[in-house]
């Protein structure tokens, strides 16, 4: 495993750089980028097809800088530069734990005040700059696509605090001994927590912009999918503890062409440093599982892609908007409930079954993806 990207690069090229920058933290990130991507050409293809209409926006230009703006370029530039210089000068401690230097108290105070104060100048000596005697206000046309990055971005925001929340209730008695810790970590995240936040966030972001929450569900759907197989990309690269049960069972005769970790794997330099030492390993992460698992993040990104193919290939062809978002939730819930019988999780004990989060929730959305689409299609056939 590669709890860090350069761990990765090292090990390809035979280099020994170290980058301060997590894999899995890599891969979500990528994620967030070709979901926004995706979602951008939909917004602009459903634009085009008169589905989402773009908006109009007031703006006021030849306006000095006010108080509260110069206030908030100030905060903003000082804590990228407290915790930036700090980065050069400790870089060690940053490169090898970055979520433990971002979250520590380590800075550079008078580098971030000096960076602050010339650029806060700067921005009022702009505006002053262009000032106007009367300032002009001009009505500018916002696209659906131009909506793109703040919608990504809440959707971000309110996905991570319903991932985190969720997971908290799946983690009660960790979260009880370590609220802060357990609050405050990059790990722990619960997949349907986040989109159940997200959805609710960016429903109402669109519905305030005049973004018809369907053809908005529709445009997210396939990037959804894709994204989701990329972070799982990033669980099995790290070995973050999301994999599978132990697996005892040999592997079948028709699939002896695959590599044997396809089929079980104990997860080595795994970065939560789980199971027993590694004979002979020096450094930060030198355990590996004393069983050989299910992969099951490999499985997972396998599906989504598969998943993602037939969205992306259908979705011109369907008329009615939501139900494509209809069909993702169909396959979502599918895929989850079914992985879950060979995934590692935390259960609850309702009336003598132990059942996971992830088999609670699946067959809601399963359900819900069955009524939307058969309610979406009979409403379009009365209006017609």
């Amino acid at each position: 495993m590669y709890p860090k990207l350069s761990d990765l690069i090292n090990d390809l090229f035979g280099t020994h750089i170290n980058l301060p920058i997590m894999s899995y933290g890599f891969f979500v990130a990528l994620a967030f980028l070709v979901g926004a991507w995706l979602l951008y050409l939909e917004l602009k293809r459903k634009e085009q097809q008169g589905l989402i209409h773009s908006t109009t926006k007031k703006v006021v230009e030849g306006k000095p800088a006010s108080v509260s703006e110069l206030l908030l370029n100030f905060i903003i530039v000082f804590l990228l530069v407290f915790k930036l210089a700090a980065a050069f000068t400790d870089y060690d401690h940053f490169a090898n734990n970055p979520q433990e230097f971002l979250f520590s108290s380590e800075g550079s105070f008078w580098a971030g005040f000096v960076a602050a104060l010339f650029y806060t100048v700067y921005v009022w000596y702009d505006k002053n700059k262009h000032k106007l005697s009367k300032p002009i206000e001009k009505k500018v046309v916002i696209h659906a696509q131009d909506q793109t990055w703040p919608i990504v971005f809440i959707a971000a925001v309110f996905g991570i605090i319903g991932a985190k929340i969720f997971d908290q209730f799946e983690n009660w008695q960790a979260f009880l001994a370590d609220p802060w810790g357990s609050l405050f970590s990059f790990s722990g995240l619960t997949f349907y927590g986040g989109l159940i936040f997200a959805a609710i966030a960016v429903i109402w972001y669109g519905e305030k912009h005049k973004i018809s929450w369907k053809p908005l569900a529709d445009s997210f759907a396939p990037g959804l999918a894709i994204a989701y197989g990329i972070g799982r990309i990033g669980c099995q690269v790290a070995g973050d503890g999301d994999w599978g049960i132990v697996n005892t069972l040999a592997k079948p005769h028709w699939m002896e062409f695959l590599p044997d970790w396809l089929w079980s794997y104990n997860y080595p330099h795994n970065i939560i440093n789980e199971g027993i030492p590694i004979p002979g390993c020096m450094g930060q992460h030198c355990m590996q599982l004393p069983h050989g698992v299910f992969p099951t993040p490999v499985y997972e990104t396998l599906m989504m892609i598969i998943i993602f193919a037939i969205l992306w290939s259908i979705r011109k062809k369907i008329k009615t908007p939501g139900v494509l978002f209809s069909i993702y939730l169909i396959f979502n819930g599918i895929e989850r409930f079914f992985i879950e019988h060979i995934r590692v999780n935390n259960t609850y004990d309702i009336f003598g079954h132990h059942i996971t989060q992830a088999e609670l929730i699946s067959p809601v959305l399963v359900l819900i993806g069955i009524v939307g689409w058969v309610v979406l299609e009979k409403r379009k056939e009365k209006v017609a």
